[in-house]
């Protein structure tokens, strides 16, 4: 099994043995990570849409609705207290000299709404009020949406000129974070992890011979699928060998990238690091728990 903590170092010195090269290995980007790339793209994407929307029209459009329906609610009081329904002449006296009760910024109104606005005409009929007495929401507001043109209904709250600019502010991390999510996807899908004639071709990494190679940290491979290799001499490069992302490891595609590993450690004499190898005891040599 493997044990955390325990590494071992195969010594030697640089380049290759004198094994002949092997085919070419071309590990091209995993379909998981295409996959996790465009979700996280779409999502992203998704998001700063309703954002976007929501900043522009949509707060803009439920405050209209909520200010409508508070106007609706208010003359559900006034009829039920003013016993309109007894009187339909003095009701519709009162009713048409009302107006509904919109907020001094202007800004968080569709630019369609120019206060200030009478009680719609259908809310100074008394019949219509008597009848809708009973769910004022359901069978009051609901039928004025359409003459009104209200295109969103009515939230618990309205929603002021901080939590519309939040909406902005949303809506631009969540397009940047789409074009990050769309750069990562474009740029892998042009990448490759290659192994051939010697040369080690790692993404964002230029073509390094294994010759050049001293160092190679494979203690994340086994458990991620990621190893780290140095170079000598006075650059010092580091490579990342992402083999999670780069050919995988699923044995029905032939796991592209650990026959990329095992061609690079058979001609490779450097420094291995990697967790040391330990056989489980077996029969008699089982310790006895205490």
């Amino acid at each position: 099994m493997w044990r955390g903590g325990l590494a071992k170092r195969a010594p030697g010195g640089l380049g290759l043995t004198n094994q002949p090269m092997s085919s070419p290995i071309v590990c091209k980007p995993t379909p998981w990570f295409l996959w996790r790339a465009l979700a996280m793209l779409l999502m992203f994407a998704v998001f700063a849409v309703l954002f976007l929307v929501d900043g522009r029209t949509g707060y803009r459009e439920k405050n209209y609705s909520y200010y409508v329906w508070k106007a609706v609610e208010r003359a559900s009081e006034e009829f039920t207290s003013r016993e309109g329904a007894e009187d339909p002449a003095a009701w519709r006296q009162f009713a048409r000299g009302q107006e509904i009760e919109f907020p001094e910024d202007r800004s968080i109104l569709p630019e369609r709404v120019e206060p200030p606005m009478a009680w719609p005409d259908k809310l100074a009929d008394a019949e219509f009020m008597a009848a809708g007495q009973a769910n004022p929401k359901k069978l009051l507001f609901a039928p004025l949406m359409d003459e009104l043109g209200l295109k969103k209904k009515p939230g618990e709250k309205d929603y002021d000129a901080r939590k519309i600019a939040e909406q902005w502010v949303f809506g631009a991390i969540c397009s940047v974070l789409a074009l990050g999510a769309l750069f990562v996807l474009l740029r892998t899908r042009s990448r490759r992890l290659e192994l051939a004639d010697g040369v080690l071709k790692a993404p964002g990494s230029k073509p390094t011979p294994v010759s050049e190679l001293n160092r190679l940290d494979l203690r994340k491979w086994k458990t991620k699928g990621l190893a780290f290799a140095w170079t000598g001499g006075g650059d010092g490069r580091k490579l990342r060998i992402d083999g999670l992302t780069y050919g995988g490891f699923k044995e029905e595609q032939g796991a592209p990238a650990e026959r990329l590993m095992e061609a690079l450690k058979a001609g490779f004499t450097g420094e291995i690091v990697d967790y040391e190898e330990e056989e489980e005891p077996a029969g008699d040599d089982v310790p006895a728990k205490p």
